[in-house]
């Protein structure tokens, strides 16, 4: 009796560490199940096609209303224009030669008309700048000289130190298109603003804004309403191009209205010790500017900023700001030493994408971007060194109608590449990306998205709800499949479509 009570505790003890494990075990995949769920959105993929041609630089993929999708590539001499129809299969393809002096500076779409500007440098001061205008619907293109001028030492058109492209702006009705470019000379810094007639390409007006013997300007936003109106914001630098002098920042913030008649401006700010890093137009017709700001350095974040601007007589009508919420902390730095790290300033985030849902509210994406050089030994006792770009943790930030900052949340990644994309669909943000094979979920609470050495990589759509509740959705492992690049993506009637990255052989991922 002794030896089958013992027994039969034996049994008790066993089914209690069987019942035990089976739950955490049951726990484990309900945790993997919530950081790398199936996305909500239906995904399918187009046949397979060859590429003709070493054409391999995405320029821009756009998608018109009649589920036509045009892209535009580019190599050292050629510039490839392809359509493809409702299914993506390729139903036309035409390729130009360019010159090697002849490089692509930017675009802008509206409805069948793809509109890509080119900059030729015949001799050392001569620019002639080109409009290549290329129609999906009726496959037809053409080249438009649009102006020719002389720069000095070589001087850059169009700035360039951005992220994104600050130069172009089409109006919402597509009946203008306006250019700012780069006139320094040896004695005057001088900006000029060319509209065009978007359909004949018609010169509207010129104008010349931010004229100054000592003042440096650096655009961070630019955009052209309805009447032809150009509104474009950035830094004017008090003295030389130094962000700071002596710990002071040493620009200010000016919003310009630029018309055939006249030229306004206005000095945008915040209270002493707070400094703006950047700002973005978030909406023309009732004219609102998003950024960042900080109180300890220029080049960090201590949180966000919005300001409402009456175009009428331009001055500001309110401004808020708001510092980063505890939320974005956790997700870059966990849940224990979120409370610490919430007085840390981040810095050298981009801002991306202003996105507005159909109720009215704003989100605000920016990325963490910065070079590095490494030094890498050559085996023979020498070495040399390699440039690194880092495209990392993902900022997101909603605002609602009032401009208020309702939540904020981040993505804790590492890339060095041009990485992910972001669109709104049903009032839900989605972030698409590619990151390892299966995301880190740290004790801390962290979700890092990286790809760490050896590892194979997966596809993820991380969704956020209107409240910010975020779903780690995966929507395939790479591994074996087709790899997509988000990054060149493009968000159209409710639909987003990606290329993939083979040399010779493409296809194309459909999410709806």
């Amino acid at each position: 009796m002794k030896i089958i009570y013992l027994g039969h505790i034996s049994l008790k003890i066993l089914f209690k560490r069987f019942i035990n494990t089976t739950l955490v075990i049951m726990l484990l995949c309900i945790t993997n199940i919530a950081i790398a769920q199936t996305t909500n959105l239906v995904v399918t993929e187009s046949q397979k096609f060859i590429e003709v041609g070493n054409i391999t630089t995405i320029l821009c993929i756009y998608t018109t209303n009649d589920a036509l999708t045009g892209i535009v590539r580019e190599n050292k001499r050629n510039i490839s224009f392809d359509v493809f129809n409702e299914k993506l299969k390729k139903t036309f393809s035409k390729i130009i030669e360019t010159s090697r002096k002849e490089k692509y500076v930017g675009d802008v779409f509206f409805e069948d008309e793809i509109k890509i500007f080119t900059v030729y440098s015949p001799k050392k001061n001569e620019r002639i700048v080109y409009c290549h205008i290329f129609n999906i619907n009726t496959k037809t293109y053409k080249k438009v000289m649009l102006f020719t001028t002389l720069v000095e030492k070589k001087q850059r058109l169009f700035s360039g130190a951005n992220k994104r492209q600050t130069s172009f702006a089409i109006s919402p009705n597509g009946n203008f298109i306006a250019l700012s470019t780069d006139n320094i000379k040896k004695n005057l810094n001088s900006y000029t603003i060319r509209v065009y007639n978007a359909n004949s390409l018609d010169l509207v007006y010129k104008k010349s804004y931010q004229e100054h013997k000592e003042k440096f300007f650096e655009p961070n936003d630019l955009v052209v309403d309805n009447t032809g109106t150009v509104y474009t914001v950035g830094k004017q630098f008090l003295k030389g191009r130094f962000q700071k002098i002596n710990g002071i920042a040493n620009y200010d913030f000016i919003l310009s209205k630029i018309t055939k008649k006249e030229n306004r401006s206005l000095k945008v700010s915040l209270e002493n010790d707070e400094h703006i890093s950047s700002l973005k137009i978030s909406n023309i017709d009732n004219l609102k500017l998003l950024g960042f700001y900080s109180e300890k350095d220029i080049n960090r974040i201590k949180g966000s900023c919005s300001f409402n601007i009456d175009k009428s007589n331009m001055s500001i009508t309110n401004k808020k700001t708001s510092k980063l919420p505890v939320s974005v902390y956790q997700d870059l730095y966990g849940y224990r030493k979120a409370s610490n790290k919430k007085n840390k300033e981040l810095s050298r985030f981009y801002i991306d994408y202003v996105l507005e849902d159909t109720l009215g509210n704003t989100f605000l994406l920016a990325e963490e971007f910065y070079i590095t050089q490494t030094y890498v030994n050559n085996g023979i006792g020498g070495s040399y060194s390699t440039t690194v770009y880092h495209f990392d943790d993902i900022l997101i930030l909603k605002y609602n109608t009032k401009g208020e900052l309702e939540w904020g949340r981040s993505i804790f990644k590492r890339a060095t590449g041009p990485s992910y994309n972001a669109f709104l669909k049903e009032d839900k943000l989605h972030v698409i990306f590619n990151s390892g094979k299966k995301l880190t979920k740290k004790e801390d609470g962290r979700t890092k998205a990286s790809i760490k050495l050896f590892e194979s990589t997966a596809l993820y759509d991380f969704e956020y709800s209107s409240d910010g509740e975020v779903a780690y959705n995966k929507i395939q492992n790479n591994k074996g499949k087709t790899f997509y690049r988000p990054y060149y993506g493009t968000f159209r009637n409710n639909i987003f479509i990606m290329m993939s990255s083979g040399l010779i052989e493409k296809q194309f991922m459909i999410l709806e």
